[in-house]
């Protein structure tokens, strides 16, 4: 324990007098470890925060949260028996403790799948509307303003790429990928066709679009009408099981008050 407060006033005390910067170190070694950083983790952070985020910020801290759990344990350790064992199992614990913020986003995105996979069609359906006046680049830069939070730093960026001149699929796919919910891949193509070709051809391409995202809506109204359904059934049957357990105990209580 002495040895512990000895290290913690003295890191303490070089802190305050700026002989070092805890801060600065953790931000300097932060990008080493960039590669753990998950592809879908911004994607998430959109999900359950929407946009505006600094996520390399975000990623900081928990790279810093991390280390700091390895450092405090590995001192721990340190005051009963500094062995490989105690060191392995202090990254490890370190390691889970970097994960956990992601995991919680997992976790949320899994619970709100449904809701997540409709905010596209709906915001398609929109967008659809504008493009029968205007010009798909055009139209999807007036959507902006109206479009889900989590979708807005995405339309953003894609909006930017068509504007500097970028007339290929790729800021299509480039917002598919950063938003993988259902159909987006296939739902970004279909918008790219739109934007392209003679005013007749986009005619015929924009039913074909309006008939995909009916379709997609379609899909999304009956998915959340299977999980009311499956949680109608789960709750009803925990009703007849408590019900059960009921009848037992009192026919049990009556029979021992008979003895």
């Amino acid at each position: 324990m002495e040895f512990i407060l000895i290290a913690a006033v003295l890191i303490f005390m070089l802190e305050y007098t700026k002989k070092i910067d805890t801060r600065k170190f953790i931000g300097d070694t932060e990008p080493y470890f960039r590669f753990l950083m998950e592809e879908d983790y911004e994607f998430l952070l959109n999900i359950r925060y929407g946009g505006d985020l600094d996520v390399n910020k975000l990623f900081g801290l928990r790279v810093r949260n991390g280390i700091l759990t390895i450092i405090c344990l590995i001192f721990l350790f340190t005051m009963y028996n500094a062995s490989f064992l105690n060191v392995l199992v202090a990254f490890i614990i370190g390691f889970v403790v970097f994960k956990m913020p992601y995991t919680k986003l997992r976790k949320y995105y899994k619970n709100n799948l449904s809701r997540i996979d409709s905010l596209l069609p709906y915001y398609l359906k929109s967008l659809e509307i504008l493009i029968q006046h205007y010009t798909v680049p055009v139209a999807i830069g007036k959507s902006i303003g109206d479009a889900p939070e989590i979708f807005k730093p995405g339309l953003r960026r894609m909006i930017d790429r068509i504007n500097s001149g970028d007339a290929t699929v790729d800021p299509y796919m480039e917002f598919a990928n950063n938003y993988p919910v259902r159909d987006s891949m296939r739902m970004m193509r279909l918008l790219y066709r739109l934007g392209i070709g003679s005013q007749e051809r986009k005619q015929e391409r924009l039913m074909m679009f309006s008939k995909t995202v009916s379709s997609l809506q379609n899909k999304a109204r009956e998915t959340k009408y299977k999980e009311r359904l499956n949680h109608m059934e789960s709750q009803t049957m925990v009703m007849l099981v408590c019900t059960g357990i009921g009848v037992m105990l009192v026919i049990l209580i009556s029979m021992m008050m008979m003895f």
